[in-house]
């Protein structure tokens, strides 16, 4: 699996294995696991925000015509 990282990042990258003494590659994967926490989560809170358009009615609105008694 070919990647391609630009020259920006590879600077970056460059950068910090020096200045946190890891490797690449633990960089690399550290920041993979951080972008797919932060991409599971904006998916959960889309998921939750289309559950709720589905149910947009108030508490009057959910229960007007419901006689209990």
């Amino acid at each position: 699996m070919p990647i391609a990282i630009n020259e920006y990042n590879l600077q970056n990258l460059e950068t910090f294995t020096q200045i946190l003494k890891k490797d690449a590659s633990t960089l690399i994967n550290e920041a993979l696991e951080l972008y797919f926490q932060e991409q599971q989560k904006k998916l959960l809170e889309k998921n939750i925000a289309d559950e709720n358009a589905l149910t947009n009615l108030d508490y009057n609105e959910f229960w007007d015509g419901v006689d209990i008694e």
